[in-house]
Formats: structure tokens, sequence, C-alpha cells
């Protein structure tokens, strides 16, 4: 029986998302597989890839054959080049973690909860503004003053 690997169609219309797969070639695309290596979402900024490295390891050692999209998938994992014995390629680029929803949430509570006391805050700068104004008034007299005099 020949094997290939190569991705398996998922997702909506318009949002692409393929499981990397390992199935017979005689198959149908998205037919039955005989096991599932990893992941590949196009869509994100940057694309997820993920793949079970050892898995794919065996299956190319035992003659599975990688369709073009999947053999470029795992070069850029580093997966091909350590099944040939090549140097491995630079990282992959990773999305930065996403914000914990929960603490953005407790953060703007303690925001809102906290607008009494920054209403009552705001006055006093006011008033600190209006005491700095009289005085640099004075000190812009005392200077045209002393042109005049």
């Amino acid at each position: 029986m020949a094997v290939k690997i190569r991705l398996l169609r998922m997702g909506k219309i318009r949002n692409p998302q393929y499981r990397i797969v390992v199935a017979d070639s005689r198959t149908k695309r998205d037919g039955r597989a005989i096991e599932f290596v990893g992941i590949y979402q196009p869509k994100e900024d940057p694309s997820v890839i993920e793949v079970k490295s050892d898995r794919v390891q065996y299956w190319l050692s035992v003659g599975a054959q990688p369709s073009e999209a999947v053999q470029r998938l795992l070069e850029l994992t580093g997966d091909w080049q350590k099944f040939k014995g090549l140097p491995a390629p630079p990282p992959l680029k990773v999305a930065p973690e996403r914000a914990d929803r929960t603490a953005a949430y407790e953060a703007e509570a303690k925001a809102a909860a906290g607008l009494g006391g920054e209403a009552e805050a705001k006055p006093a700068k006011k008033a600190a503004k209006a005491a700095e104004a009289p005085a640099q008034t004075e000190e812009q007299a005392g200077a045209d003053s002393g042109e005049q005099a």
C-alpha cells in the first residue's frame, strides 16, 4: 500500500484549516486517514503550523511520501531537514500571546470603580494649576516692571 502525508481540508468557506494526515494514496482528499500528525492554519498571522515531529519522522522513515504542500511545511518546521540530514532552518515566527481577557476586564472594572476617586482628584489638579497661574503672572509682572524701570 502506498502511503502519503498530505493535507485534509477542514474549516469554512474562505477560512481553510488543514490537518496534516497520513493516508493511503488511493483515498479521497478528505477521506479516511491512517493517522493525524499535525495542523496548518494559513489564515492566521503568522500561519499556525504544528507537527508531531516524532510521528512524521517515523512515517518518512517507513517510506511515506509527502505531498508538495506538506513537504514545504515540513521544510519550514525543520522536519524535512532532520529526515534528510541537512542543517536546520531559522525558527518559525510565533504569534505573541494574547492578553488574558479576565485580567483586562478586572483592570477596566477597577478603573470604572475608581471614577469617584478620580473625579475628586481632578479638581485638586485644577486647583494646583490655578495656584501656579497667579505665581507665574506675578513673576511675569515683576519681570515686566523691571523692564519698564
